[in-house]
């Protein structure tokens, strides 16, 4: 595999998953998901799993990257006030992360050289569909159905934040309607009268 084009997907899928968690508004942290996507497709594609990649484009940056932004937009979701200080619980999750990206780079230090094994030895486990499927559904199960778990969790998120804000603010359909009532009204009365 070529190092300069691995390390520049990597980084672009890095960044990009570094802009969705940075990100305060929400359209711009959901085309962040949509490039880190494409960035883990092109990663696939560099290590010639071209079935992998295409499924990464058709399915998580095709349709969940694509339906989380129309309910960004269907729900209008905008981002914190950027004046608002940062609560307690929001440090504390931020130092939760720190140390986990710590021990992960510690842990990368440590281990960081994987013993590649003779290529003619390795049996072509992803070689057919139909040990893919196989493998996809015994195997690796578990993490199918968790990170359809998370993706279900991430969407309830976004539906909760927008009702949260709606009920805030108030409806923004109610308000469009006062103003077109009042522009009628308006136009109504006479050019004398203002």
């Amino acid at each position: 595999m070529a190092e300069f084009p691995f390390y520049l997907f990597a980084f672009l899928t890095v960044a990009a998953a570094a802009g969705v968690v940075v990100n305060r508004n929400a359209v711009n942290a959901a085309m962040c998901l949509l490039v880190s996507f494409a960035g883990m497709a092109a990663l696939f594609v560099l290590l010639d799993a071209y079935f992998l990649a295409v499924l990464q484009v058709l399915v998580y940056a095709g349709a969940v990257a694509v339906l989380f932004l129309f309910i960004i937009m269907l729900f209008d979701v905008r981002g914190g006030d950027p004046r608002k200080p940062y609560k307690k619980i929001a440090a504390g999750s931020g130092l939760v992360a720190l140390a986990l990206l710590t021990t992960g780079l510690l842990s990368l230090a440590k281990h960081g050289q994987l013993v590649s094994a003779d290529p003619t030895t390795v049996p072509a486990v992803g070689a057919s569909l139909k040990t893919f499927g196989y493998l996809l559904f015994t195997t690796y199960l578990l993490p199918v159905e968790v990170t359809g778990f998370l993706l279900l969790i991430a969407m309830l998120g976004v539906v909760v934040l927008s009702k949260k804000y709606s009920e805030e603010t108030g409806d923004r359909g109610q308000e469009l309607g006062v103003r077109s009532k009042n522009l009628e009204v308006r136009s109504q009365q006479p050019e004398g009268k203002t």
